[in-house]
């Protein structure tokens, strides 16, 4: 049985640009997406940990309040200004190494207020 709206569903309009197949708004005014809210408190904590990685630290940023696709581009930032790799898991972004200070004066630059957790 194949799908009525699979054939006239609009996906791309010139006029809007992109179109949302659940309520045929343009994506920016889509309606019927769920709103994300930020994963963090805002009490923003840097750490460096080692359980788990055979040893291997890794610098782990937790608690900012933002969305997953700005989570993505600030690991994206740090892990530039590192120069190492990293990645975000369930909010909380990890970056490769003990970056602990490089990470706490990058964050005071944005405004954000950030500490130190752990020795």
């Amino acid at each position: 049985m194949k799908d009525k709206l699979s054939k006239d569903r609009i996906v791309y309009s010139t006029e809007q640009g992109r179109i949302c197949p659940g309520c045929g708004n343009p994506v920016n005014q889509c309606t019927c997406r769920k709103q994300i809210s930020p994963s963090g408190d805002g009490n923003v904590q840097v750490s460096r940990e080692t359980k788990g990685r055979k040893g291997k630290g890794v610098t782990l940023i937790k608690g900012l309040a933002m969305d997953a696709a700005t989570l993505g581009l600030m690991s994206k930032k740090l892990k530039t200004m590192c120069g190492s790799g990293g990645t975000v898991k369930k909010g909380i972004i990890e970056i490769q190494g003990d970056h602990i200070e490089r990470i706490l004066y990058y964050l005071k630059e944005q405004g954000i207020k950030a500490k130190q957790a752990g020795g």
